[in-house]
């Protein structure tokens, strides 16, 4: 059975993480993920991820860290993840750390989706060029697990560079959570997932899943890893989109080989949210 669990656009005045994650929790759902973006620069050129104009609230994203402690500190079933992590916009060492810290907290509840940023300015400020955003993004994860396997860690390469050094905790889960790509998974970005992380999370509505699905295939069985050590992970955007969702289209996106999917809540005030949430529990029970 496919597991169902939410992601969350966490801001101020929404439902809050710890508010969220024991009603989520209490009505069966697997899981919790939280949105990141540090801030958003006043004139932007770069064209938003969707075919559509960027909702208001993406300049008031909450920090994810923050909302995964909170809601993992209590919780004991409940999965907590970023949808997603972008990765450039922070420095190796210290999400290494922060990522520690969070898996222990959550006694191994944990799973890093990671992205590497669509937005060409965001990126700019924190030091980062859009066209080296992937390559930046691949060195700080391996970097990381670096980090996480080893009791003295050191890493060289083109965009991250530390000598031998000690860094604690180490993660609950062994060689860190899974790691899982937010992206279109082209040939491209498919080398990247089988590469180094543990699966994909695509939104559904924006991306062809089944063709970043082969593409993901092909790439595992030239290198010889298992599909089915895979994480795959589909957030249902359709309040993004456009489009609809439905107890059918879990169906189909289970038989597409996606385990768990993550059903939006978009911010809006509380009562907003309640009543979504409500519907978000008929359709999870439907869907089972």
């Amino acid at each position: 059975m496919v597991d169902i669990g939410i992601c969350s656009m966490q801001t101020h005045y929404t439902v809050q993480p710890v508010d969220l994650a024991r009603w989520a929790e209490a009505q069966g759902f697997d899981s919790v993920f939280f949105g990141e973006h540090s801030h958003l620069p006043a004139k932007r050129e770069s064209q938003f991820l969707l075919d559509v104009e960027m909702p208001d609230y993406f300049r008031e994203i909450s920090d994810p860290f923050v909302c995964m402690t909170a809601a993992a500190a209590v919780t004991e079933r409940l999965t907590v993840g970023t949808s997603v992590c972008l990765v450039p916009e922070h420095h190796p060492i210290s999400l290494a750390k922060t990522v520690s810290c969070i898996d222990l907290v959550a006694k191994g509840r944990q799973v890093l989706g990671i992205g590497a940023g669509w937005n060409a300015e965001e990126l700019r400020d924190h030091g980062v060029e859009h066209r080296d955003r992937w390559k930046i993004t691949r060195e700080r994860v391996l970097a990381m697990r670096e980090i996480w396997n080893n009791e003295i860690a050191e890493f060289h390469g083109e965009f991250v560079n530390f000598d031998p050094l000690w860094c604690s905790p180490k993660p609950v889960q062994p060689g860190g959570p899974p790691v899982l790509i937010g992206a279109a998974a082209t040939p491209r970005i498919a080398r990247h997932i089988v590469e180094y992380c543990d699966g994909w999370m695509p939104m559904d509505g924006q991306n062809d899943l089944a063709a970043g699905m082969a593409n993901i295939r092909a790439e595992a069985d030239r290198v010889g890893r298992q599909i089915t050590d895979f994480d795959f992970t589909a957030i249902t955007a359709y309040q993004l989109a456009g489009v609809d969702g439905s107890a059918d289209r879990i169906g189909e996106l289970a038989e597409m080989g996606f385990n768990r999917i993550l059903l939006l809540l978009a911010p809006s005030d509380p009562d907003t949210q309640w009543a979504e949430l409500d519907r978000f529990a008929d359709l999870r029970r439907a869907a089972s």
